[in-house]
This record gives structure tokens, C-alpha cells and sequence, in this order.
């Protein structure tokens, strides 16, 4: 499993770029690289465990709690609440999403509503 770089690579500019991080840190290129690649790393371990406890229990979809079983099993137990919490917001976000798009298509095509 590869996980995208450029997508950690924006995360981690935004993170080191936000007005609300707690430190104005700035980092050279090789040090930003390093972390990139920690974080590719770390991102692809829990996605492995989590996907290995999702297939011994014959299933197709790795769900959040298998991510809180391989964070848990891998030795990150501190990490469980943060990432759960930000799957809640996450799930709610897109289910905010989903009805905004429902409200704007219904609004743009009302005479499809009804079909």
C-alpha cells in the first residue's frame, strides 16, 4: 500500500502554516522531507495492522474500530481518542455535505425532485 505523499505534504504545510499552531517553527527542506516520509511511515503501519485485523474478521472495509485496535495493538494507545474524534467530525462533515448538495440540487432542479 502507497500512501499519497503530496497529501501528507499539504497536511503537514497547513499544520506548520496555521495561525493557530502553537509555535512559529519554520523548516528546512530535509527536516519538512524527513517528517513527510515519518508520516507516510506511520500512516501505512496503522493502515496494514488495521487492514490484517479487518481481514481475521472476514471483513471487506476496514472500519474505525479496527483503527482503534491496530493503534491499540501497535502501541499507541494515546492516540485512539484524537483519531476517533476526528472520524466523528469527519463523518459529520460529509453528512453536512451530502445535505447541503442534496438542498442546492433540489433547489437548482425542482422538477427532478419528484421522480
Amino acid at each position: 500500500m502507497i500512501c499519497p505523499t503530496a497529501t501528507v505534504q499539504k497536511i503537514v504545510a497547513e499544520i506548520l502554516a496555521s495561525p493557530d499552531s502553537e509555535s512559529s517553527l519554520a523548516f528546512g527542506k530535509d527536516a519538512r522531507d524527513l517528517l513527510i516520509d515519518c508520516c507516510v511511515e506511520f500512516i501505512t503501519l496503522i493502515s496494514s495492522e488495521a487492514n490484517e485485523i479487518s481481514e481475521k474478521e472476514a471483513k471487506k472495509t476496514i472500519a474505525p474500530e479496527h483503527i482503534d485496535k491496530a493503534l491499540r495493538e501497535l502501541g499507541f494507545p494515546e492516540y485512539v481518542r484524537e483519531v476517533l474524534a476526528s472520524a466523528g467530525d469527519m463523518k459529520e462533515s460529509l453528512k453536512v455535505s451530502e445535505q447541503h448538495h442534496q438542498t442546492l440540487y433540489y433547489h437548482l432542479r425542482p422538477g427532478l425532485a419528484s421522480l
